[in-house]
C-alpha cells in the first residue's frame, strides 16, 4: 500500500471556503509533535527515507504512533511506501530506540485541520517555523490514478500541482536559514 500524497503552498482561508464550497466534511483539528530519528546503520537523508515518533493531541487526549517511511517511488508526487503502529508507552519506545543507537534528529510541530472530499484526506497545516501548506493524500495500489484524482481536487480548490512541494517538512525545516 502507497500513501499518495501532494503538497502546496497555500493560504487556508481560501482553502477553507473552496472546501466548504465542495462540500467536504470537517474531520476535526489536531496538534501533532513529530520526533524524526537518525539511524545508526544508514544515513535517512542520503536514503531518502524517514522514522519517526509522532504524538498527536485531539480533544485534550494524546496518542503516540511510530513511523517509518521508505524514499519516494516516483517525481510526479510525495508518493512513497509508510508502515506506521500505535505505541502503548511513549518512554519505552523512546528507551528501546535509544538503547539501539537511534538518536533524535529534529522536531517538527504542525496544527492539522483535516477534511474528508471525494475519497481523499485534505489536510490544512501549519507548521511552525514554516508556514501554511495544504496535502491531499489517500492510500492506494495504484499510484498513477490517485494521484490523477488528487490532482484534479487540488485545481477545484484552485491550486496548481505544478506548485507541489515533494519536499517533507522535516526537509523543509532543515533547509530552511536560521
Amino acid at each position: 500500500m502507497y500513501e499518495v500524497e501532494l503538497k502546496v503552498r497555500a493560504d487556508h482561508e481560501t482553502v477553507r471556503e473552496g472546501l466548504r464550497a465542495a462540500g467536504a466534511t470537517h474531520r476535526g483539528t489536531v496538534t501533532q509533535v513529530d520526533t524524526y530519528y537518525d539511524a545508526p546503520h544508514r544515513d535517512f537523508a542520503e536514503t531518502d527515507e524517514a522514522f519517526r515518533v509522532r504524538e498527536e493531541t485531539r480533544d485534550g487526549q494524546t496518542t503516540t504512533r511510530l513511523t517509518y517511511k521508505g524514499p519516494l517511488v516516483e517525481a510526479e508526487s510525495k508518493t512513497r511506501e509508510e508502515f506506521e503502529t500505535a505505541v502503548a508507552d511513549p518512554e519505552a519506545a523512546r528507551g528501546i530506540l535509544d538503547g539501539l543507537g537511534f538518536e533524535p534528529a529534529a522536531t517538527v510541530e504542525k496544527e492539522r485541520e483535516r477534511f474528508g472530499l471525494d475519497g481523499y484526506t485534505v489536510t490544512l497545516d501549519a507548521v511552525t517555523d514554516l508556514g501554511e501548506f495544504l496535502e491531499v493524500e489517500t492510500e492506494a495500489e495504484d499510484i498513477e490514478p490517485a494521484r490523477e484524482g488528487a490532482i484534479r481536487l487540488l485545481r477545484e480548490l484552485g491550486l496548481d500541482a505544478d506548485d507541489q512541494i515533494r519536499t517533507s517538512s522535516l526537509g523543509l525545516l532543515l533547509d530552511a536559514p536560521e
